[in-house]
């Protein structure tokens, strides 16, 4: 296993650099180095570290979720209300529905099979689009109309919202009935892992301000906790849906709400954090990709892809309407909204699991999915920002 972790590292590194010198996102050469180093090219991967690579993921994302908590300002999202809202599922909701238009006459699928396409396809990425987000938050880009915000706030709901039409898809083409309470659970999800965040954050901040310890300790004890969000969610999922992600997003702005001073801090320990979880879950991302079902999609692929991201655009779009921002500024979020990863990643090899008829289509789509957008997003968001966004 130590041997993959210093390949994983040292590739990664090394790709990811050569991409940023040439002026490409870093993620897209971390993303080939695991394609590289995967099962279905050289297999240079110990077999273990591929079983604890979804843990290994969802570590990075708890890491960069609870960096992001802790650099937003309730106000800031406060203040951009209702289309905050409206992003966490009018995009995602609409590229669903472009999937379902295109893909039965080009894949000869179902409708509900679109639908459950469509569902793998509407996640966006927190690992792509939080980092950028946060970048441009500590530069100044966008965030006199909390541009940035808004972005991280529709992100983190986003997924949860997808994950569960994703769940009663996938029940609907087994048992041929649709279960009503698993759609129920996308508010309770959201509301109850809110909540858990908020008592999380509240009691920490009180902790940390009544026990003096160092902060690099502070930040082993923020991180346990998320991680006991997550065991929680697990735990309590046949009874009750909670969103742990959006709980440890939630713990870390109350974090900042109750303690800003310290939140400053955390956040620094985070960024030195996200530097190797970065490579690793780029890296992981990739070597799930197998390169047969992307070259498998062909054109066709890339058309139903390209047509979804058509549709999500026209959902952020929707979800601006009345709002101050100016044209150039409502693309850039269409643009920042377009990158998918670590939920493909994840998901998108379960329906084939399950031996559904349309599961090897699903992760064709997913694979490819991963390949256009993420660079796509990661491009239009680093090259793009200084034209688009006004710095305050």
């Amino acid at each position: 296993m130590l041997t993959s972790i210093a390949l994983i590292l040292l590739l990664g590194l090394l790709l990811g650099s050569i991409f940023n010198r040439c002026k490409l996102p870093g993620l897209l050469g971390m993303i080939i180095t695991g394609m590289i180093l995967s099962p279905y090219a050289l297999n240079l991967l110990d077999p273990s570290i591929l079983n604890i690579s979804a843990d290994i993921r969802e570590i990075a994302l708890v890491i960069i979720l609870t960096r992001a908590g802790l650099s937003l300002n309730i106000k800031d999202l406060q203040k951009v209300g209702r289309p905050a809202l409206l992003m966490c599922f009018v995009p995602a909701t609409l590229e669903i529905i472009g999937v379902m238009i295109i893909a039965p006459p080009l894949l000869g699928v179902s409708l509900l099979e679109a639908a459950l396409m469509g569902s793998v396809l509407a996640a966006v990425s927190p690992a792509v689009v939080v980092p950028r987000m946060i970048k441009l938050m500590e530069e100044g880009y966008g965030t006199k109309k909390s541009i940035p915000q808004l972005v991280v706030a529709g992100a983190s709901v986003d997924d949860v919202y997808v994950i569960v039409l994703f769940t009663a898809f996938c029940g609907l083409l087994t048992t041929g009935n649709m279960d009503v309470s698993s759609v129920l659970q996308i508010p309770v999800s959201i509301i109850l892992g809110v909540v858990l965040g908020v008592v999380s954050g509240v009691i920490i901040a009180y902790f940390f301000k009544k026990v003096h310890m160092r902060d690099t300790i502070k930040v082993l004890v923020v991180l346990s906790v998320s991680f006991l969000l997550l065991e929680l969610e697990h735990q309590v999922a046949s009874y009750v849906s909670v969103s742990a992600l959006l709980a440890i997003m939630s713990m870390g702005i109350t974090l900042k709400q109750q303690y800003d001073e310290l939140a400053v801090r955390l956040s620094l320990k985070y960024n030195k954090l996200w530097l190797p979880a970065e490579v690793m879950l780029f890296v992981l991302v990739g070597v799930s990709v197998d390169v047969k079902y992307m070259l498998a999609a062909g054109i066709v692929g890339v058309i139903v892809i390209l047509f979804a991201m058509i549709f999500r655009m026209a959902g952020v779009f929707i979800s601006l309407i009345k709002t101050p921002l100016i044209a150039k500024e409502r693309v850039f979020c269409m643009l920042a909204y377009t990158p998918k990863a670590t939920v493909q990643a994840a998901i998108g090899s379960i329906p084939l699991q399950m031996g559904l008829e349309c599961g090897e289509e699903v992760l064709m789509l997913a694979v490819l999915a991963i390949l256009i957008t993420a660079p796509f997003g990661a491009v239009c968001v680093d090259q793009l920002h200084d034209k688009l966004l006004v710095k305050e």
